[in-house]
């Protein structure tokens, strides 16, 4: 920077800073504006020191605004770039000097998932997470079924690979009516309307405008270029130049420079400058490391009118209630430690999503709401209607947990009445439903909430997207565990928010766990809705009330009965066993207590898919978190709050400090070869002496016995 001061500012000047076409832009504006400031302060300061000053203020301002370029520079002498002037054709459509083969020195990895294949460096630059593979997949499932249904309402087909060129959903339909659709359908071909059909891998004209925020490698946006179709273009945008540099070779790579478009920018700023109407994204997918919130205000704006939004959350320990002040003030909502925190966190986020596009008379549909893994994602479809938005209000709901047995009640924030087709009143909800102590145990409430209290999923839509993967199972690597998960949310019922769960019963009371079918069949034979939930592999989600769900527990707890004497006064369970029962339960199994996807075997939980799995660290400047490091530092945190083994003669040595029971009653036929102790117990220290005072303690008589006790701190 100082060899610049010394020389005339000029564009045409031949210092090699001007060659890098990266920064030719910056430096070309910036010259002219440097040249007259120091026109001006030559012509208007006079005296040695005047200029000094003005020479000096002038090289702190180009130190400051020449900053990206210094990086820009640095970055690609370090690469090994050629520092000539980049083809300016090249540069837009996503090659150029950064999709160039070089020689590098960061050693990097190939990975193939699904049509894309990525090349990603082996340090943890550019953040990449092989376990999330399931929720890609599930993303390119739910977008070709959104632009099934965009393209097919501007009568544009879209042909997948895999599936069959003619597709029919055959609802019991008499052969009278399927040969009424046959002759329909062989007029509209005889008409001459040629039928336009959109492929894999080619530009639709009136296709999606997709946009991914942070992509990272790029390879959520090549694998939308390689298997959605019906796409105008989509945008790979990332705040990392490191990140940009890898998703232009990558697009380079996968031949899909047509479609895919780098950019670098941040991911708010970019999406505020698409908030007008014409240049809205149709889909924009945001999945960053950790909370979405910093981008959710941006992104309910940039989505265009019935847009489909795709958002990932990973922060689960937020989410989950492990802080809820912090939830809070994310996501606008206190989280509670409850066994349904899973369910409550896909509700949270909708709430927030909803409460930021209402701000713009705006409101969210959700489509279809997943909890997997370590990370909830949810697909919601974004629309603008004041009226519309007068109603959210009365889709949140407080939620009254109790802390003794977990019973929960939802309190509506808003209150819609009036008959469906006329006008609608809006006012406020009454309450609370539930009195300052638990009418089953008598313990406090918690409060949480506001929550989504609608459905969560798109029943039709999910249906849509599960018969799409069951036709072509071959499209995805996680085709079956995609089937299992949606074919268990089309069994959730949709009017029923959160759920129990068998342990949580069972425990309360501290009795034996009854089966799934067991309970489920007692609910039913109740005249009870119940089904299970995604979120949970134990989960009862029912529509029956707290009191009726704890009289069949009660009844459950009589054949298989719990020792009352052991139970405290104060104790939940107590409180609960001592009201007999109202409701008498029929654990008698019944057929339709086995739900069809467990009947199937399908696959509906996720195993373990490698060691260590879960959350990846977040990608850092040079790699700096490599595996290496990362494995050495697991297998030095594994296992750091349990205890280190013991070998036999330490723990002889602890059991012969506590007295023998048998022993005291007269009981134990051992002798010495017994492992606890059978020497007379230690007189106590009697009263008058202070038993926090050391010295005392260590003055009191010892037993033949207390050789072996350890001594007192």
């Amino acid at each position: 920077m100082s060899s610049l001061i010394g020389q005339p500012l000029s564009c045409d000047s031949p210092h090699p800073l001007w060659q890098h076409g990266g920064a030719q832009v910056l430096i070309r504006e910036t010259c002219t504006l440097t040249n007259s400031i120091f026109c001006g302060y030559e012509t208007r300061l006079g005296g040695q020191r005047h200029q000094r000053m003005s020479h000096a203020r002038i090289v702190l301002w180009l130190s400051l605004t020449l900053r990206p370029t210094r990086v820009l520079c640095r970055a690609r002498f370090f690469e090994g770039q050629s520092p000539g002037l980049p083809n300016r054709a090249a540069m837009e459509n996503g090659t150029g000097p950064c999709g160039e083969e070089c020689p590098r020195e960061v050693q990097e990895t190939t990975v193939t998932e699904g049509a894309a294949k990525i090349a990603f460096p082996s340090a943890n630059e550019v953040f990449y997470n092989p376990v999330q593979e399931f929720n890609r997949d599930l993303t390119c499932a739910v977008i070709t079924e959104f632009a099934r249904i965009q393209l097919g309402a501007k009568g544009i087909q879209i042909k997948v690979p895999g599936e069959k060129d003619t597709q029919r959903v055959v609802v019991d339909l008499s052969e009278q009516e399927e040969e009424k659709v046959e002759l329909k359908e062989n007029e509209n071909l005889a008409s001459g309307d040629q039928l336009r059909t959109a492929a894999v891998g080619e530009i639709c004209e009136e296709g999606l405008h997709v946009l991914e925020g942070l992509a990272a490698s790029g390879l959520r946006s090549i694998r939308f270029a390689l298997e959605v179709p019906g796409l105008r273009s989509v945008v790979a945008n990332d705040a990392s130049a490191r990140a940009v540099d890898l998703i232009r070779r990558n697009v380079q790579l996968n031949d899909v420079a047509h479609l895919v478009q780098p950019s670098q920018a941040d991911a708010r700023m970019l999406m505020y400058q698409h908030q007008r109407v014409s240049e809205r994204f149709d889909v924009i997918d945001l999945d960053p490391y950790g909370s979405p919130t910093p981008f959710l205000d941006a992104a309910v704006q940039a989505v265009s009118e019935g847009g489909l939004l795709c958002v990932t959350c990973t922060d689960m320990a937020v989410l989950a209630g492990n802080s809820g002040e912090t939830c809070y003030s994310k996501y606008g909502a206190m989280a509670l430690k409850s066994r349904a925190c899973h369910e409550m966190a896909l509700r949270i986020v909708l709430h927030s999503l909803d409460l930021r596009a209402n701000c713009y008379q705006r409101f969210v549909v959700p489509l279809l709401s997943i909890s997997a893994d370590f990370y909830v994602r949810v697909f919601v479809r974004v629309f603008t209607g004041q009226a519309k938005v007068k109603a959210s209000a009365s889709k949140q709901a407080l939620v009254f947990q109790c802390v003794g047995c977990g019973a929960y009640h939802l309190q509506r924030l808003g209150k819609a009445s009036g008959v469906p087709g006329s006008r609608v009143k809006f006012s406020a909800a009454c309450g609370p439903p539930v009195s300052p102590e638990c009418e089953h145990c008598g313990q406090r409430h918690q409060l949480g909430g506001p929550v989504w209290a609608e459905p969560i999923h798109d029943l039709d839509f999910v249906g849509r997207v599960l018969e799409a993967v069951s036709a072509n199972p071959g499209r995805f690597h996680t085709s079956e565990r995609i089937q299992g998960v949606l074919s268990v949310i089309t069994e959730e019922l949709p009017d029923v928010p959160l759920y129990y769960t068998l342990d949580q019963l069972s425990s309360t009371i501290h009795c034996n766990t009854p089966s799934l079918l067991q309970l489920r069949s007692a609910l039913l034979h109740a005249d009870f809705r119940v089904s299970l939930s995604h979120a949970c592999k134990n989960a009862v989600k029912t529509d029956a009330p707290a009191s009726a769900l704890w009289d069949i527990m009660r009844c459950w707890e009589k054949e298989c009965p719990v020792k009352r004497e052991r139970l405290s006064e104060t104790s939940p369970a107590f409180r609960i066993l001592s009201v007999e029962p109202k409701l008498q339960a029929n654990f008698t199994i019944r057929e339709d207590a086995n739900p069809s996807s467990r009947q199937r075997g399908l696959k509906r939980f996720q195993a373990n898919p490698e060691a260590n799995w879960g959350p990846r660290p977040r990608a850092r400047p040079g790699g700096k978190a490599a595996d290496e490091a990362m494995e050495e530092r697991r297998r030095l945190l594994q296992n750091k709050r349990k205890e280190p083994p013991e070998d036999v003669a330490q723990r002889a040595a602890r059991l012969k400090t506590f007295p023998c029971k048998r022993f005291k009653k007269g009981t134990c036929q051992r002798g010495d070869q017994c492992c606890y102790s059978h020497s007379p117990p230690t007189p106590r220290v009697s009263a008058d002496a202070a038993p926090d005072c050391p010295e005392t303690s260590n003055q009191s008589p010892r037993g033949p016995g207390d050789a072996a006790r350890p001594g007192i701190d």
